[in-house]
């Protein structure tokens, strides 16, 4: 038996596993081969002469005025608000209607007290009474009524209206001859 497996098979030999791609190359400029006098080889030193030197008002580094964390913040209490918007006025918007429907509620329940009332005045005989002879102007027996017609007061029997008949009847035609007369001047 052979110590290489297939190309998916196995580990390789040296113990570290494969992922069955090709290795990637890392670097695709190309390398300098010669280096200058001057120049270090190590890469974290620089070169004194090439960069002024810094001050110590330019030392302090600036801040920018939103960050990365602060937009996202930002962005995210932006998102709730939009989100709990709508609850919240379909919230208070019920709210109104509670009370719109409590003080409507309570006009109707005055009402039916005031309906309560009024029906227990007319079940009083006496109220029923007093009605009939404001209203109906009804009048009981031996009452005298007092009925004035035509800007003149008359004094009859109760229950009987006045009557005043022509002694000599016209007929309809004489009537509306004198009419267009008395109209004519």
């Amino acid at each position: 038996m052979s110590t290489t497996r297939g190309r998916r098979g196995g580990s390789p030999s040296d113990g570290r596993r494969t992922t069955g791609r090709v290795p990637r190359v890392h670097s695709t400029r190309p390398v300098r081969t010669g280096l200058r006098s001057n120049a270090t080889s190590r890469p974290g030193r620089r070169r004194p002469g090439r960069r002024t030197a810094r001050t110590a008002t330019s030392a302090v580094r600036r801040r920018p005025l939103f960050t990365g964390r602060a937009v996202l913040l930002g962005g995210l209490v932006l998102l709730l608000a939009l989100t709990l918007a709508g609850p919240i006025r379909q919230y208070l918007a019920g709210r109104a209607e509670l009370v719109r429907l409590a003080a409507e509620g309570q006009a109707l329940d005055q009402r039916e007290a005031d309906l309560r009332t009024q029906l227990a005045r007319q079940s009083d005989p006496a109220y029923v009474e007093r009605q009939a002879r404001e209203r109906l102007t009804y009048v009981l027996p031996g009452d005298r009524l007092v009925i004035i017609a035509d800007g003149q007061a008359t004094d009859d029997d109760a229950g009987t209206a006045p009557t005043t008949v022509p002694t000599d009847p016209v007929p309809w035609y004489q009537g509306l001859m004198d009419s267009v007369r008395a109209a004519d001047g």
